[in-house]
């Protein structure tokens, strides 16, 4: 294949699990990629491992990669040229593969039991080599009567294999010190390093971006291209998310997926902007929207040390974006969490309530969860009694009672007439604004701490807000 074609780069996770925090920055900088250079982005499932895959993780995946916003050309629900790409649909073109690299000696097959393979697996590793098949049937010509058996793959046993690294630069493999791997199983499925060729090959992938813990198979792939006929992709391996301790991330350091992140109300826009910035760098800049990620990307801006994954990082880009964002995406993302709380405001009270709080919260799920008294009917909203006890004392209560009589004739309710009406009351009774700006806000949010005073009143409106001043000086004094 043509090196001056467009790229075609593709991410290809196997649906064993949730889709994790470093496939996501793979599918990411090979999204970015093809989107820099004009090129095409195919999502494949390598679903070949019959007993993990399920369903269930592949339609986590999809939805969870269609939140981050990594659209794809060809894939799963969206079709393409290739087809089909799921790799248990695709068994007819791996056996031809098999059979034809027996045919041609760069495959054999072998009946080792598992019994000698651990025996000199232990030699070697008592001898301090390299603990790799020993090749007892390599030149046993075995047929198909041979018995239960495996295909191996017939690696060069001298020379050197040089792999051309996108990020790392020329990286050098012995041949001598790479076993001949095992292609087809004695079950009859066929394995990593084998079907990933054949896919990437037939699917013309000119360039392939990963994590540098399949470095090891590079050099086995790049022969398996060569005993095809064919051009190997450009390869590019880069460094692993590590945790704050500088081991590699797992779920000992918090969650480690997308759709634990979403479910936690964190934004697409920032979890995407984090996830460029581990690893890659553009200056010292820090936030970026997607389409300045597709302008600045570049390989060579992909650093060879490893990112370390912060979670207080990750909350300040968070942050940035909920406060910058429209707070018409806000209100649509934050939908499902006003849903799960069993709230569904009208949108427009939803996007105004919700702004009221944006810049106090962390994420989405805060957000709704401080905006919840918004949308509460007034016999659900709950008051905090010991805010009452101290707040709304017998004087308070007849200080607001006569400040709501005021109200009741405002014409004009909005923040400024609020405010004008509010200030000379207090005026006229030198009084200031403490003395009854916690009573109220107890009326009518049922805590001591929310939004200001008067855009909390506006929201809310009058009718409402008068309504549940009165239902807490009711309440009040009940409880007095």
């Amino acid at each position: 294949m043509s090196r001056n074609q467009k790229p075609r780069l593709r991410f290809a996770p196997s649906p064993t699990g949730h889709l994790h925090i470093g496939g996501a920055r793979t599918a990411l900088f090979n999204w970015l990629l093809a989107r820099k250079e004009g090129g095409t982005f195919i999502l494949r499932l390598e679903d070949t491992d019959r007993e993990r895959s399920r369903p269930e993780f592949e339609d986590e995946i999809i939805r969870d990669l269609r939140w981050l916003g990594l659209d794809w050309d060809e894939g799963p629900q969206k079709g393409g040229p290739h087809a089909p790409y799921r790799q248990s649909e695709r068994g007819a073109t791996y056996q031809r593969a098999v059979e034809d690299l027996l045919e041609r000696a760069q495959a054999y097959r072998c009946t080792c039991s598992m019994g000698r393979l651990d025996a000199i697996r232990k030699e070697a590793m008592a001898q301090g080599r390299n603990p790799h098949y020993d090749g007892h049937c390599r030149d046993l010509h075995l047929g198909p009567d041979c018995g239960p058996h495996v295909v191996r793959f017939k690696m060069p046993q001298d020379g050197t294999t040089v792999v051309q690294d996108m990020v790392k630069g020329p990286i050098f493999f012995e041949n001598q010190e790479m076993d001949d791997f095992v292609i087809r199983r004695t079950d009859g499925g066929y394995t990593y390093n084998f079907v990933v060729v054949l896919d990437d090959h037939h699917m013309g992938i000119t360039a392939v971006l990963r994590g540098d813990d399949h470095l090891s198979n590079t050099p086995k792939q790049v022969q398996l291209y060569e005993a095809l006929g064919a051009l190997p992709p450009r390869f590019g391996h880069m460094p692993l998310i590590l945790g704050p301790d500088g081991k590699r991330l797992s779920k000992r350091h918090g969650a480690t997926s997308v759709g634990a992140y979403r479910d936690m109300g964190y934004l697409p826009q920032a979890l995407l902007n984090y996830l460029a910035r581990l690893g890659w760098a553009h200056g010292d800049q820090e936030i970026f929207t997607v389409d300045q990620l597709v302008e600045f990307f570049s390989l060579a801006a992909i650093g060879k040390a490893a990112g370390r994954w912060s979670s207080e990082k990750l909350d300040w880009v968070n942050q940035y974006w909920m406060q910058n964002l429209p707070i018409t995406e806000i209100s649509r993302r934050a939908a499902p969490f006003l849903k799960e709380m069993d709230l569904n405001p009208d949108p427009a009270m939803a996007e105004a309530a919700l702004d009221t709080v944006r810049s106090r919260s962390h994420d989405l799920r805060d957000m709704v969860s401080r905006a919840r008294f918004f949308f509460l009917s007034d016999n659900r909203l709950e008051m905090d009694p010991r805010a009452m006890r101290k707040f709304l004392k017998p004087a308070a209560i007849q200080r607001v009672e006569e400040l709501a009589a005021e109200l009741s004739i405002l014409e004009s309710w909005n923040q400024e007439s609020l405010e004008d009406v509010i200030h000379g009351w207090l005026h006229q009774r030198d009084l200031k604004l403490k003395s009854i700006a916690q009573p109220i806000r107890i009326c009518v949010t049922g805590q001591r701490v929310g939004p200001g005073l008067f855009e909390t009143l506006e929201v809310l409106g009058k009718d409402r807000s008068l309504a549940r001043i009165r239902n807490g000086i009711r309440r009040a004094r009940e409880q007095a």
